[in-house]
Formats: structure tokens, C-alpha cells, sequence
């Protein structure tokens, strides 16, 4: 069978496609993924042929600091809906829609399996009658406004001759496979009944190794896509974490030069990129944008977290976790090292976040692995 993956954005819409497309390979299909050129290399590099869907234009030589020092602005949920509306149900759905058409008729997949914020390639699937199944990328799924996506959904259906879609089955496609542990969807954007939970990672006992009894350790990541709009938000949040009581890993991203933060204390490390898989294992405390893929990842591996977010799904991802008790939002705007340093410690010293933390990952656990996603797709060609 031949399998063609499709996401719009950036890593946080291609990694939660990768474990199911390695499980398709590892089970003899044949598999291909499209999209952002910036992802084309990482694509590659999981052995998969890589098809893009944009043109990058050639990097401007930086010869000066590479951050936008301006203040960050107001954190509003109500900004990153519309934002997103815009970004995906309109710009990013027109190109896509049009680009994963061609591809796929020259391609000739039996099944596409899209990106949760890729609706292009649904309708794509649908203009060439191709079964398509839908990998949830948003964790607590309340981004997507239905009442803001159904006219701009409309409009470009009805440009490739697609009936009116007014209950957006298009949302759901044929399949819905989830890497995200049910709990932490919001009930306002609950699952249909059909949809498949699946573990993205292991679980295992190797999740304490390079802890210690005696010192701790931290990682605080603004994600991939906000590190250079940050302001002074990694000098504010650095500072809240000048007191604590072990290691503290930031990372800054391709897009940021660490010496940009130096000088910091010895038990603060500047990198531009680490391999969570690898560190998180090791990590007592998270500190991040609340993007959803640290989000879940931290809880996977029971650490306490401190969101601060930017924008996107983040705040929705932030609200969620305060919900279920398993961390503390803070503001990117507003956030202060002394409110930082306060929230580190409560988070460090309330056994109740943890527990919570716990569940999660409990639950995360109890899912099967993504190599039970395959034998759902190949239903979808039969």
C-alpha cells in the first residue's frame, strides 16, 4: 500500500506523523510525506521520501543579534483562533489543497493520512475519492473554532467543486488516530467514538536515568517556532530559575545564537537544540511555551510543568493542564522572574502536581504502541 503523509506548518505538525508513518514502513508499505520544505532534510534523515509544498526563499545573511528585543504582547486566546483561521483554514488550506492534488495524482497514494490543522490535503483526498485519516496534533484540541473554519472550509471546497460541508465531517475525516491521552482533550472538543489513542513513544524503566538523589535537574524550551519574537522573555524566565536547586538545560533554537544569553550561572546551560527523548527522562521540572508537543512529552515522563505562553494552541494547551492540576500558567507578557522563581518552587514542593503529572503519564502508558495504527489504515483501502 501506498501511504502519502501530509502536514501544514512546522516540526510541531510533522513529528506526531513520524511514529505512524515508521510503523506503515516497518509493516512493508510504501511511504512518502509532504510538506514544508524547512522539514524536508528532517524528513530524509527518518528515511522517508520527501515531497515540498512551498519554496523557501534563500536566508538573509545575520550579521547582528538575531532576536526581536520588542516587548511581547498580550497573551489573548481569542488572537491565536483567529490567527490560526487565517494561517490554516485559509492560506495554508488554498496552497495545500492545491499542491498535495497535483502530487497525489502523480504520486497515486491509496491513503492519505493528514496533519490535524492540514485541511488542503483533505479536500485534496476527497476531490481524487482517496480514503483519509486524520493525526491529532493539537493536544487539547480547542484551537480548531468551528464557527470561525466552516466559511473559509466552504469557500474553497465549493472552488473545487465540493458540496457544502455545514457539520465539517471534514474534521474527521475517515480515521482519527490520536497520539495524546484522552484526558487531556478538552470535553468542548471531545473525540468521535471512532478515534483511535495510541502512545507515541515508549513508556518504560529507563524514564529516571541520569536522575539524581541529590541535585535536580530543568529544561526550559520556548519549542521551534517563537524563540527569536521572545523578547526578553528567556533573560526573565532565566532569572526565576538563577536559584534552582540543580541543573537547568534551555535551549534556543537554529534561529538564536546562545552566546546572546550569556553570561549565566554555572548551573545554566545555553544549547541550541537537545534531543527531549533524551533529556526529558532525566528532568524533575519542564518549563515551556505549552506547544503540544512539550506539553505531552514532559507529561509522559511525569514532570511537573510551567507553561508560558505565546500563542497557537499554547494557551489552550496551558489552560488544559491547569485544569487536570498537573501545572501552572503563567503569562509571556507579564511573567517576572520573581513570578517564575515562585512558581518553580511550588511546582517542585506541591507532592499534588506530580500526582497529577502522574495520571497522565499513567495513562499514556496504558496506550498501545503506533503499530496498532496500521492494520486501521490498511481497513481504510479495503
Amino acid at each position: 500500500m501506498r501511504i502519502l503523509f501530509t502536514f501544514i506548518g512546522g516540526s510541531g505538525h510533522l513529528q506526531p506523523l513520524l511514529p505512524v508513518a515508521r510503523a506503515a514502513a516497518a509493516a512493508g508499505h510504501v511511504v512518502a510525506v509532504a510538506g514544508s520544505a524547512r522539514q524536508s532534510e528532517v524528513i530524509r534523515a527518518a528515511g522517508f521520501e520527501a515531497f515540498a509544498t512551498n519554496v523557501v526563499a534563500a536566508a538573509a545573511e545575520v550579521t547582528g543579534p538575531t532576536r526581536d528585543l520588542a516587548p511581547v504582547p498580550p497573551v489573548r486566546r481569542e488572537d491565536g483562533e483567529l490567527e490560526f483561521v487565517q494561517n490554516f483554514a485559509n492560506r495554508g488550506a488554498r496552497r495545500h489543497a492545491t499542491a498535495v492534488l497535483e502530487l497525489a495524482r502523480a504520486w497515486r497514494p491509496d491513503v492519505v493520512v493528514r496533519d490535524e490543522a492540514d485541511f488542503g490535503s483533505g479536500i485534496a483526498a476527497e476531490r481524487l475519492g482517496l480514503p483519509c485519516a486524520i493525526v491529532l496534533v493539537l493536544a487539547a484540541g480547542t484551537l480548531i473554532r468551528r464557527d470561525l473554519v466552516v466559511a473559509p472550509l466552504d469557500a474553497l471546497r465549493a472552488d473545487h467543486g465540493l458540496e457544502p460541508d455545514p457539520e465539517l465531517a471534514l474534521l474527521d475525516g475517515d480515521l482519527v488516530l490520536s497520539p495524546f491521552p484522552a484526558s487531556f482533550r478538552h470535553p468542548d472538543a471531545a473525540l468521535p467514538d471512532s478515534a483511535f489513542s495510541y502512545r507515541p513513544g515508549a513508556v518504560d524503566g529507563a524514564r529516571d536515568r541520569g536522575r539524581s538523589a541529590t541535585s535536580r535537574r530543568a529544561y526550559f524550551t520556548l519549542g521551534t517556532s517563537f524563540n527569536s519574537e521572545s523578547g526578553d522573555l528567556f533573560e526573565r524566565v532565566l532569572a526565576g530559575l538563577d536559584d534552582f536547586p540543580g541543573h537547568v538545560v534551555t535551549t534556543v533554537g537554529r534561529d538564536l545564537d546562545p552566546a546572546e544569553l550569556a553570561p549565566q550561572p554555572d548551573h545554566i546551560a545555553v544549547e541550541r537544540y537537545v534531543d527531549q527523548t533524551e533529556l526529558l527522562p532525566s528532568c524533575d521540572l519542564v518549563v515551556s511555551h505549552g506547544g503540544s508537543g512539550s506539553v505531552i512529552g514532559a507529561q509522559r515522563e511525569h514532570e511537573d510543568r510551567q507553561p508560558v505562553s505565546q500563542g497557537a494552541d499554547q494557551t489552550h494547551n496551558a489552560e488544559r493542564l491547569v485544569q487536570l492540576g498537573a501545572g501552572i500558567a503563567l503569562d509571556a507578557a507579564t511573567a517576572e522572574p520573581a513570578e517564575v522563581r515562585k512558581a518553580v518552587h511550588t511546582l517542585l514542593d506541591a507532592p499534588g502536581y506530580r500526582d497529577a503529572a502522574g495520571r497522565i503519564r499513567a495513562e499514556i502508558a496504558a496506550q498501545p504502541g503506533p503499530e496498532r495504527t496500521v492494520p486501521l489504515l490498511e481497513a481504510l483501502r479495503r
